[in-house]
C-alpha cells in the first residue's frame, strides 16, 4: 500500500540515503535492433510497478516531451484507481511516455525501463506494491515498437543480465487512460512523501549515474502543460 503512517514523516530524513543505496539497478547492453526517426513524436505505453515512479523517471529523461500516469490493458469504464486497485480490470498502472525519436529511440527508452525503472523479472509486483495492476507490461502501439521490444527481450534474456528471466508481457495497445490529476506529477510535487523517498528518488538517482547523457534536471509535468495551471 502506498498509504503511510503520518508519523512515519520525521524519520524519512534518517532512512533515504540508506533506501537510496539498496535501490538495485541493472547495467544492460543497449539493443542491438532498434527504430530510426521517422516521425516528430511518437508514444508507447510502460507499465512497471506503480505509475509514480515511472513516470518520475521519464519526466527526468531527455528526448521525452510528455510522461503521463493512468492506466492500460482493461476497459475505460474501469479505468479508475480504488476500482484498478482491486486487480480484477485487467488494467496495469502505466505511464504514456512521448518523446522526439530524433532525440532519444525507442531502444534507449526501454534501455532505462528495463535498467533503471523496474526489475523485470518480478511477476505482478514491484518492491512492496504486488497483483496484476503492478504487473511489467509493454503496450506497444504498432508492429515496429513489438519487434523491437521483443528483440530487445530476447537478447536480454540471452545475456543473462537479470537474476532470471524477463517476464514483462508484451500487449497491443487498446487504449490508454489518464489517471486522475492528484496521481500526476507526484513524485515531483511530494519529493518528501515517505514511498516516493523509499522507491522512486532512487530510480531518478540511478538515471542521472548509468544514464548521464539523458538526464535533465528539470523535470518535464503533466499539470504545467495544462492551460490556466
Amino acid at each position: 500500500m502506498r498509504i503511510l503512517i503520518a508519523f512515519l514523516l520525521p524519520v524519512v530524513g534518517l532512512f533515504a540515503s540508506a533506501a537510496q543505496a539498496a535501490e538495485r539497478a541493472f547495467v544492460i547492453p543497449a539493443p542491438a535492433l532498434d527504430e530510426t526517426a521517422n516521425a516528430d513524436k511518437q508514444t508507447v505505453v510502460l507499465a512497471g510497478g506503480c505509475f509514480w515512479g515511472v513516470q518520475a523517471v521519464f519526466q527526468h529523461t531527455k528526448g521525452v516531451t510528455s510522461a503521463v500516469s493512468g492506466y492500460a490493458g482493461g476497459d475505460k469504464s474501469t479505468a479508475h484507481y480504488e476500482t484498478v486497485g482491486t486487480g480484477r480490470t485487467g488494467h496495469a498502472e502505466s505511464v504514456s511516455v512521448t518523446f522526439d525519436p530524433r532525440q532519444i529511440s525507442l531502444g534507449k527508452i526501454l534501455q532505462i525501463y528495463f535498467s533503471v525503472v523496474h526489475n523485470p523479472t518480478e511477476l505482478n509486483r514491484q518492491g512492496p506494491d504486488a497483483g496484476t495492476q503492478y504487473r511489467s507490461a509493454i503496450f506497444y502501439a504498432d508492429d515496429e515498437q513489438k519487434k523491437v521490444a521483443a528483440a530487445y527481450v530476447a537478447q536480454l534474456d540471452k545475456a543473462k543480465v537479470f537474476p532470471g528471466p524477463i517476464v514483462t508481457q508484451l500487449e497491443p495497445l487498446h487504449g490508454f487512460y489518464p489517471a486522475e490529476d492528484y496521481h500526476q506529477d507526484f513524485a515531483v510535487l511530494h519529493p518528501s512523501y515517505p514511498y516516493i523517498v523509499f522507491n522512486d528518488l532512487p530510480k531518478v538517482d540511478n538515471l542521472k549515474r548509468l544514464f548521464a547523457a539523458d538526464y535533465r534536471e528539470a523535470p518535464i509535468t503533466v499539470m504545467a502543460s495544462k492551460p490556466g495551471e
